[in-house]
């Protein structure tokens, strides 16, 4: 970046002694720098191994997409593309270490929307969540998915709010961490419902899944990718989608809105993510190559056998939905009372 500095500065100190023509052909130069300078970073990009952060622990739906991802990358850049993991605080801290790494293009982030719910009840977070990372290209999105634990005597929504408002606060929900998106569409449920459980955050899906297969907590809104293997195999039973239509992915399950909650609406994304300040030819590199491996045939069925659909985005598009989502999420945790835990 040193060079696009000079340029930018010596092209400012032009604009202050020459004419107004002077000014506005400076102007063209300096613009023209700046990108010159971005190329010259890229070029040659990647020259060495890049690492792909999945601020989660293994087995969620961010680790299984970054895994299948990852591998596409490799194979297009021509580097190896290493998956690490960093687990904790709802993603905040993979993500801080990603904001804090060089802007080179070598450090990438995956995240989910937990990224803008966390955003959204995380005040302090040790890094803009808006500036210091910059958004690549979303990868796929799509609904969550209501399970519960098979000794549980429910089968429908309806039977559900039926049992939590017979017991309020005896059942118990579990989340990828506070102020996930797991969370805030289980509180908005919950609002919505008028009824009450008892939440349980863990430090990612892989863990939360893990201890509702074995009966610890009762209830998960989670991702298809996180928990529907687990229902094919009847370790777990699924009883409705948050979406506005019912999925392709199980066609037998009702939406939340049409089983009794009018209106309960949540979807899930998933995206890749860089440091804020990095050139921005790395970054349409990237998004280039992300966009051919979501359009290869063998990358659609993986994402579609997890229950997703891809979403190719451009760098701008999908910055605009990470802005409003943190606006919107803000909104409703000031609205609803939600909280990190």
């Amino acid at each position: 970046m040193g060079a696009t500095k000079v340029s930018t500065t010596v092209c400012f100190i032009q604009h202050r002694s020459g004419s107004v023509k002077r000014v506005v052909g400076l102007s063209v130069m300096c613009l023209a720098a700046f990108f010159s300078a971005s190329m010259v970073q890229a070029q040659g990009y990647p020259v060495k191994p890049v690492r792909l952060v999945v601020p989660y622990p293994p087995g969620g739906s961010a680790d299984l997409l970054g895994r299948i991802v990852g591998q596409k990358l490799s194979e297009s850049l021509g580097q190896q593309v290493i998956i690490d993991n960093r687990g904790g605080a709802n993603g905040a801290i993979g993500a801080d270490n990603v904001a804090k790494s060089p802007a080179d293009g070598y450090s990438i982030l995956l995240n989910t929307s937990s990224y803008t719910t966390n955003a959204a009840v995380q005040r302090k977070l040790p890094f803009d969540p808006v500036n210091d990372l910059a958004a690549v290209g979303m990868i796929a999105k799509g609904p969550l998915l209501i399970v519960v634990h098979p000794s549980m005597p429910v089968k429908t929504v309806r039977e559900l709010i039926t049992l939590a408002k017979s017991k309020p606060d005896a059942l118990s929900y579990c989340s990828s961490g506070g102020g996930s998106i797991q969370h805030f569409a289980t509180e908005m449920f919950l609002h919505a419902t008028k009824t009450a459980m008892v939440h349980v955050p863990y430090k990612g899906m892989g863990p939360a899944v893990r201890d509702l297969v074995g009966g610890h907590v009762q209830v998960l809104i989670a991702s298809f990718p996180s928990a529907y293997g687990q229902v094919k195999v009847n370790r777990l039973r699924a009883i409705a989608v948050t979406s506005t239509e019912r999925t392709s992915f199980a066609p037998e399950l009702p939406t939340v809105s049409e089983a009794g909650v009018p209106g309960y609406l949540v979807e899930l994304w998933w995206g890749l993510f860089v440091p804020g300040k990095s050139p921005v030819a790395v970054m349409m590199r990237l998004n280039a190559e992300l966009k051919k491996a979501l359009e290869a045939k063998d990358i659609r069925g993986k994402i579609a056998a997890e229950g997703a659909d891809p979403a190719a985005y451009s760098p701008a598009e999908f910055q605009k939905i990470v802005t409003e989502d943190i606006a919107r999420w803000r909104s409703v945790a000031d609205s609803r009372g939600i909280k990190a835990d």
